[in-house]
């Protein structure tokens, strides 16, 4: 079954969210985040994000764990204020 790493942020304005859009427009993924998707969520009024990686295996999701937590403050968006797991139990997208 899937996983989703599910991440939330606080201090998140606007301005950095552009600026993480310019710096991952036209970048690889990380080979050490095997994230089969990535969403990233904004509410710019209430200066929040959330951000939600998929991960096909257990291990892809371990490997992609370890490797986000090692990343420096300066790359995230914000203040990381919670890190969850989920099973992805349903999934739907427009064909």
């Amino acid at each position: 079954m899937p996983l989703a790493r599910a991440v939330t942020f606080d201090g998140v304005n606007s301005d950095r969210m552009a600026e993480m859009q310019r710096e991952m427009d036209g970048s690889d993924r990380p080979e050490d985040v095997p994230a089969s998707e990535i969403v990233v969520l904004h509410d710019p009024e209430a200066d929040k994000s959330l951000v939600i990686l998929f991960f096909e295996t257990e291990d892809d999701y371990q490997r992609g764990d370890e490797a986000l937590n090692a990343m420096p403050t300066s790359d995230t968006p914000g203040r990381r204020t919670s890190v969850t797991k989920y099973q992805v139990a349903f999934r739907m997208s427009s064909p």
